[in-house]
């Protein structure tokens, strides 16, 4: 089992820059690959990025490219979302999932484990 906790939400301008962090606890070794979601009010999950826990291979929704960068550090067990340029569109809870399995990364059926999720709002 894996615990994850999500930190660095909050209120930012039209076009600030925010930087959240997933730090992971319990059963890391052997974990997979990680990922950042976000939920608005009466919506699924939405996949925003993923990263591949060994190689550090990193794919991104299109309306995030070039916005914002998902990494990690290892050593810390702990998975970063640096998003810039953020948009009231982008206002969202921001989830961080894990799983020790290669999942449909997009799919938030294949992340087996989550955190309790960060609000973050962009106001215009």
């Amino acid at each position: 089992q894996v615990q994850l906790v999500e930190s660095g939400g909050g209120l930012v301008q039209t076009g600030g820059s925010l930087r959240l962090s997933c730090a992971a606890s319990g059963r890391t070794s052997g974990m997979y690959s990680m990922a950042w979601f976000r939920q608005t009010l009466g919506k699924d999950h939405e996949f925003v990025a993923f990263i591949r826990r060994t190689s550090g291979i990193t794919t991104y929704a299109d309306s995030v490219k070039g916005r914002f960068t998902i990494s990690r550090d290892n050593a810390k067990n702990t998975v970063y979302l640096q998003m810039n340029s953020l948009q009231p569109e982008d206002t969202a809870v921001y989830y961080c999932a894990a799983s020790y399995i290669q999942p449909a990364y997009q799919s938030p059926g294949s992340w087996g484990y989550w955190g309790q999720g960060t609000q973050v709002t962009v106001a215009s």
